[in-house]
């Protein structure tokens, strides 16, 4: 199997846990994390880390600073995949991705429950995978191949 980059990108808070919690999955392939927050570097050691800032829908300006930086990195790095678990700044991430050619995963939040979050609506027109971590919210498009908890 030839070993893949994968950039792995998740907000603060339970988006980055689960992210955290896919890592085994990726185990034979070089993976690099971007988050938005700084220290979080600490708990992916051995792997490369880039912060970005945070961003959600009430601050444009964020949003767009937040935007530039992720798809710069996208740009440095060429990824072969971007995986990400939310929200904004990895559904930025799915975007830019797409835009330069690269193959884009989303896994919604197990927070999700009752329908796909916001951000998981959006990624199921733009990523090539969308997974719920809810069988009954899975669909032809989006996917259930379990729980980051089980």
């Amino acid at each position: 199997m030839k070993q893949k980059k994968i950039l792995a990108i998740a907000s603060a808070g339970g988006h980055w846990i689960q992210l955290l919690r896919l890592k085994p999955a990726f185990k034979y392939h070089e993976l690099i994390f971007v988050s938005t927050k700084g220290s979080f570097a600490e708990t992916v050691e051995g792997h490369k880390f880039y912060h970005v800032p945070d961003a959600n829908r009430k601050n444009k300006l964020d949003i767009l600073r937040s935007a530039i930086k992720v798809t710069n990195l996208i740009r440095l790095i060429k990824p072969d995949v971007i995986i990400t678990t939310g929200a904004a700044p990895g559904l930025m991430g799915l975007l830019a991705g797409k835009l330069l050619g690269t193959k884009t995963i989303w896994v919604d939040s197990i927070a999700n429950v009752e329908e796909l979050s916001m951000s998981g609506r959006i990624a199921s027109k733009i990523a090539d995978k969308v997974y719920t971590q809810w069988e009954h919210l899975s669909n032809d498009e989006i996917t259930f191949s379990g729980s980051v908890l089980s």
